[in-house]
């Protein structure tokens, strides 16, 4: 007896998730049919909201509902300091160490051949165009410690470089090869506490 269509479709869709394989996508599938059909009518509706309303904010490219986001329009945040970094998981990490209290840059990703993303996949230009706005004095690097996040802040160092505005890096606090979404907000704290200028 063949699988239902419709249920191969839910399934597949699932497996877009991180880190859901075939089977766990089916467990989770059978588990909204089985026990939670009104979770899955929520799941269904709240994404379809989202995709709907959410945009890129014109300032710091993190998902808005307007086209300046609320962090980025606040008078309490200091606009001189811009922070770098590769997602929006990597910038609510820096929030939770309430450590930093300038505006933010998400690149949305991060340079990898590897995945055909390059400089031009991340719209480096928008973050040269942002850094140079003449309010802007100091870039903050906090990107992951992984090769990927590494060659990515070397190039926008290379980048920023020529413009004058000051460009620095978090300090290694954070471990080699991790990723800030894992790091505890006292590491992360420090590691921007240490922040060194970066050298090309």
């Amino acid at each position: 007896m063949s699988t239902p269509t419709s249920l191969e479709a839910l399934i597949e869709a699932l497996r877009c998730l991180p880190g859901v394989g075939p089977k766990s996508a089916q467990r989770m599938a059978y588990h909204l049919l089985q026990h939670d059909r009104s979770g899955a009518a929520r799941l269904g509706e709240a994404v379809g909201r989202a995709l709907q309303a959410l945009q890129h904010c014109q300032r710091c490219n993190n998902f808005a509902e307007s086209e300046i986001c609320e962090r980025c329009a606040s008078p309490r945040r200091d606009p001189t300091v811009l922070c770098v970094v590769e997602s929006p998981v990597d910038m609510n990490m820096m929030e939770q160490t309430h450590a930093f209290q300038g505006l933010y840059y998400v690149l949305m990703g991060r340079i990898s051949p590897l995945d055909g993303c390059g400089p031009r996949e991340l719209g480096l230009e928008r973050l040269l165009a942002r850094a140079q706005d003449g309010v802007v004095k100091e870039v903050v690097l906090a990107t992951n410690f992984t090769n990927e996040g590494e060659a990515t802040a070397h190039y926008i160092t290379a980048l920023l470089k020529p413009s004058g505005v000051s460009v620095t890096r978090i300090a290694r606090g954070v471990p080699v090869g991790g990723e800030l979404e894992y790091v505890d907000s006292g590491t992360l704290a420090q590691a921007l506490r240490e922040r060194r200028v970066c050298q090309t």
